[in-house]
């Protein structure tokens, strides 16, 4: 059997000013505390013996976490694209909309569509390459959506589209 898995495909690079700003405060705070885990790591070291040394062996993991983060956003941030403004048709789904639907018990649930590095599903947050997502793209109020999901194929209509300004708290 053979252990090769295809490349997953890359994330959409959209992302909202407030995620933005997100992931560069983290950078830099990943910055400070790697300063502070390399000291760390070397008042362990100094210690003796590193082979049986449990804080140098827990400091040198941290230290690889903290280096494939930054890694990671060094890499992710310059190819993201903020998305700033509204579309020209608000009445329409596109990045960043706020979209409420309601599906066929009546129950009614709001999401955000955001980029892949600002998903938070506690506070509604999908997505853009999400299956829903996808679905709602394009569509507007009174449109009927169906997308499969993993419980089978499920069906919205959609009831409102708002696009959130730069000081709603998002």
């Amino acid at each position: 059997m053979s252990r090769y898995r295809a490349p997953v495909p890359p994330s959409s690079p959209y992302i909202t000013a407030q995620g933005y700003a997100r992931l560069e405060q983290e950078q830099r705070d990943l910055w400070q505390r790697r300063a502070e885990v390399t000291k760390a790591l070397s008042a362990a070291a100094a210690e003796g013996d590193r082979s049986e040394n449990a804080e140098y062996i827990y400091r040198k993991k941290e230290l690889r976490e903290i280096d494939r983060r930054i890694r990671y956003l060094q890499k992710r941030l310059p190819i993201l694209k903020v998305v700033r403004q509204a579309p020209s048709d608000p009445g329409r789904v596109f990045f960043n909309a706020r979209v409420s639907l309601e599906d066929a018990a009546g129950s009614t649930v709001t999401y955000r569509i955001v980029g892949a590095d600002e998903l938070d599903t506690q506070r509604g947050h999908i997505s853009i390459d999400s299956p829903l997502a996808k679905a709602l793209l394009k569509h507007q109020i009174d449109d009927e959506i169906r997308f499969e999901s993993p419980q089978g194929e499920q069906v919205y209509v959609i009831l409102d589209i708002d696009y959130p300004t730069d000081t709603d708290n998002v």
